[in-house]
């Protein structure tokens, strides 16, 4: 049994939740340079150059992408021969995005859903913890800002809807959304499962890296074919129009209910932040 201190994850957790504010993944770069290389509009190339400078600025800087630095989401693969000593593993999560967002000095997003009085630390956080096989501790950090999370969706289809019925939903999400999430975005979508198992498969489609093939055939097309149709919705960059509304669409797909068809829509905007260290 391999032994990891609470304090190694804190200190981990610390730097991700920094780090991922701060820089954009390379992927997400060369998703804007060929976004840039394919869009007509002369204001969404303006954009689009905009979005590559204001990267570079804030990873040279040292300051964050943008001023939403996001409730954060961790996804957690925890090897089943890995034990967690030094005190509670949920807690020293919790603290490595405290001392984070303390350190970066980076914007405080969460508050009481009703009196709306900040919580002051960007506690609590939501962690998707994974019991994996082996002696590894993966961490993936994602602060992920209001407005896109605000323009997500989740519906419960008849069985009937089929392929179809699941791309004129995503599409139709996309055009609701407009620009409040801040385009050019990339559309995670969850199908199968259950209620809640729909929505948490969209979000984890986001971490996939942009560029890359979706390892099912299947699926492959099918994302190909849903990126087609959202990009003609000419909504365009920061939604003043242009042929790249969104730089990736990624499914995951899982088996489901006979009565059922669950089809998650989780947008991120196109600051798709996040960040991973494997202990």
């Amino acid at each position: 049994m391999r032994r990891i201190s609470t304090k190694t994850v804190i200190q981990a957790v610390r730097d991700l939740a920094i780090s991922a504010n701060l820089e954009l993944g390379k992927d997400v770069i060369h998703a804007f340079e060929e976004a840039l290389e394919k869009e007509i509009s002369p204001s969404g190339k303006a954009i689009l150059a905009q979005l590559i400078d204001n990267a570079q600025i804030a990873r040279e800087e040292k300051i964050p992408i943008c001023q939403d630095t996001g409730l954060v989401t961790i996804f957690v693969d925890l090897g089943q021969e890995v034990s967690i000593v030094g005190g509670d593993f949920k807690a020293a999560l919790e603290e490595g995005i405290r001392e984070g967002y303390s350190k970066g000095f980076l914007r405080k997003s969460v508050c009481h859903p009703f009196t709306r009085k900040n919580t002051g630390d960007n506690t609590p956080l939501i962690a998707h913890i994974e019991i994996v096989p082996g002696d590894k501790l993966k961490i993936c950090v994602v602060p992920k800002g209001g407005g896109s999370e605000n323009m997500s969706r989740v519906f419960m289809l008849p069985p009937s809807a089929g392929w179809q019925g699941v791309k004129e939903h995503v599409v139709r999400t996309v055009n609701e959304a407009g620009p409040n999430p801040c385009p050019p975005t990339i559309v995670g979508v969850g199908i199968g499962g259950n209620f809640e198992q729909s929505a948490f498969l969209s979000k984890k489609a986001l971490l996939r890296p942009l560029g890359s093939r979706n390892s099912n055939p299947e699926l492959d097309q099918m994302e190909k074919e849903l990126l087609e149709e959202i990009n003609k919705t000419g909504i365009g960059p920061q939604g003043l129009g242009g042929r790249i509304t969104s730089l990736g669409a990624h499914i995951i797909m899982m088996p489901c209910h006979i009565a059922s068809l669950p089809l998650g829509i989780n947008i991120q905007c196109h600051a798709s932040r996040h960040m991973e260290v494997t202990l």
